[in-house]
């Protein structure tokens, strides 16, 4: 189960309808929903958000993630690289988010790792694949 807030999201200036950057927290409860929204194909790694919002792969995100009974709020400042728009077949609506390749994208993928251990090698379907 996730949850999800979004706050107030500025406008990008050459596309009004568009947000130049996004803030958005998200609260994955349970291992099930964090294998679910884990991308472990990108090369980084990255997290699926689900929810429809406007916006374009390459666009700048920050997403406040939550993982579990972790206490620690993993700030992930990262890029869109999936759009799962609203109405595709049998999938959620949502945006992957591509880790940044630092220290800190290291990080919370290094902590999704060791929470899902055995559970990365499962076949089962995702969010995005």
């Amino acid at each position: 189960m996730t949850d999800l807030t979004e706050p107030h999201e500025p406008t990008h200036p050459n596309h009004p309808q568009l947000p130049k950057s996004s803030v958005m927290s998200l609260t994955i409860r349970d291992r099930t929903g964090l294998y679910a929204a884990y991308m472990p194909l990108l090369r980084q790694g990255g997290i699926f958000v689900p929810g429809a919002r406007p916006c374009r792969i390459g666009d700048e995100v920050f997403v406040l993630l939550t993982l579990m009974q972790d206490e620690t709020r993993y700030p992930v400042a990262g890029t869109v690289a999936w759009i799962t728009p609203e109405g595709a077949a049998q999938r959620t609506p949502g945006i992957g988010v591509a880790f940044p390749d630092d220290d800190s994208g290291a990080r919370v993928r290094r902590r999704i790792e060791e929470l899902l251990g055995t559970a990365l090698a499962s076949s089962r379907p995702t969010h995005t694949v």
